[in-house]
């Protein structure tokens, strides 16, 4: 199965030159928990992610107002995608592998035309109707989430058993 096939495809997004708070009260308004982060001139070129998380942790250790931190202090700056065309199963392994749940769909100039998520991959495993298959599919999203949720120090530990 193709990306295009389970990806959403209302991206909200933020610019590198808006604040930590705009990026949250997007989050809140379009009921996401992370957003691409474009240019500042907003041409759609995506610089980095910026996660609910992400926006906590620059407020518990930068000790300001998110009006005063700037976007690209929380961001994070290595951008992992995909393409619409590409597998379902790449997305699911670039999560796996980066421990992220999410991923942005990018079209050939680099704009983002969606995001990728393990839910989505989650939601999609379940309408397989070959059981075989649909088994397969369900165990490769345990095995993401399973990664993504393991403590940082054992990260390697749970990957070398997935293989």
């Amino acid at each position: 199965m193709k990306i295009q096939e389970v990806m959403q495809r209302n991206v909200s997004v933020c610019r590198e030159s808006d604040s930590l708070n705009i990026a949250a009260q997007m989050m809140w308004d379009n009921d996401c928990g992370c957003l691409p982060v474009i240019t500042a001139n907003g041409e759609g070129a995506v610089v980095g992610m910026l996660s609910d998380r992400d926006i906590c942790m620059a407020a518990y250790t930068q000790g300001k107002l998110l009006a005063d931190i700037p976007v690209t202090v929380a961001m994070a700056k290595s951008v992992l995608s995909c393409k619409p065309g590409d597998d379902l199963a790449l997305a699911a392994a670039v999560m796996r592998e980066a421990r992220i749940h999410r991923i942005p769909v990018l079209d050939d100039a680099g704009a983002v035309v969606g995001i990728v998520s393990l839910s989505d991959i989650a939601r999609q495993s379940l309408g397989i109707g070959d059981s075989k298959v649909a088994l397969g599919a369900q165990a490769e999203v345990t095995r993401t989430l399973a990664a993504i949720c393991e403590p940082r120090g054992q990260q390697l530990e749970v990957l070398s058993q997935a293989a």
